[in-house]
C-alpha cells in the first residue's frame, strides 16, 4: 500500500491586490451637510407629493392584491428626478439654486417610504375600516365571532392616536433590530443597500443620464 505525502504551499502575497480606489477617497473627503441643510422646503414639497402618490398606489394594491412590494428604489429615483428637474428649470430661468445633495435625496426617499409604509401598516385597506357598524350588519349579527362590542366606527381622533402608536412602535423596534442585525452580525440590508448605491450613482457626473434611463425602464414596466 502506497503512502501519500501532502505538501503545503505558503503564500506570502495577498490573493487579491488591494489598490486604493478613487471613489472611496472621494466619498471620504466629501463634506456632509448639517441636518438643517439636509431638510429643505423643496424636499418636503416633493416628499408630500410623492408620499400622496405612493399612498394611493399602496391602497390600490392593498385592496386588490394584498401584497405591497418594496418601493424604496422607486422613491429614491422619483425624488431625484423631480428635484433635479426643478433645479434645472430654475437654473435656466436665472435663479441661484442650492445644490441638490445625496443627503437631501435620502431625506426625500425616507419620507416617501414612511408615508406609504404607514398607509399599509396602519390597516386602512384591511382591518381598520372593516370594524365599523355597516360591516357588522353586513356579516350578520348571528355569525360566530361577530360581536357587537367589537364594533368601532372610524373617527379622526382615535385613528390619529392609533397611527401615532403604530409609528413609534416600529421606531422602537427598529433601533434594537438594527443593533443586532446590522451592527453586530454585519448583515446586508438588501433594500437599503440597493437604494444607497442607487442614490450614490445618481449624484455623479453621469447621474442624470442614469436616472433618466432608470425612469424610462420603470415606466415601460407599468
Amino acid at each position: 500500500m502506497g503512502t501519500e505525502t501532502l505538501s503545503t504551499v505558503e503564500t506570502t502575497e495577498p490573493l487579491i491586490s488591494q489598490s486604493p480606489t478613487t471613489n472611496n477617497q472621494e466619498f471620504d473627503t466629501e463634506t456632509i451637510p448639517t441636518w438643517k441643510e439636509q431638510i429643505t422646503i423643496r424636499g418636503l414639497v416633493v416628499s408630500a407629493i410623492l408620499g400622496t402618490l405612493f399612498c394611493i398606489i399602496t391602497h390600490k394594491l392593498n385592496l386588490t392584491v394584498g401584497i405591497i412590494p418594496s418601493l424604496n428604489v422607486a422613491a429614491g429615483l422619483l425624488g431625484f428626478f423631480f428635484v433635479k428637474s426643478w433645479t434645472g428649470f430654475l437654473s435656466k430661468m436665472g435663479f441661484l439654486i442650492k445644490p441638490f445633495t445625496k443627503q437631501e435625496n435620502t431625506v426625500i426617499q425616507t419620507c416617501v417610504v414612511a408615508c406609504y409604509g404607514l398607509a399599509f401598516s396602519g390597516g386602512f385597506g384591511s382591518y381598520l375600516l372593516s370594524m365599523d357598524e355597516n360591516t357588522y350588519k353586513l356579516i350578520g349579527e348571528d355569525y360566530p365571532g361577530n360581536r357587537a362590542e367589537d364594533v368601532i366606527n372610524p373617527g379622526l381622533g382615535w385613528m390619529i392616536g392609533f397611527i401615532f402608536v403604530v409609528s413609534f412602535l416600529g421606531l422602537f423596534s427598529l433601533v434594537p433590530l438594527r443593533k443586532v442585525m446590522v451592527v453586530d452580525y454585519k448583515l446586508t440590508y438588501p433594500s437599503g443597500t440597493a437604494t444607497a448605491m442607487l442614490i450614490n450613482s445618481f449624484h455623479t457626473t453621469t447621474g442624470a443620464e442614469l436616472a433618466g434611463l432608470a425612469l424610462c425602464l420603470e415606466l415601460s414596466r407599468t
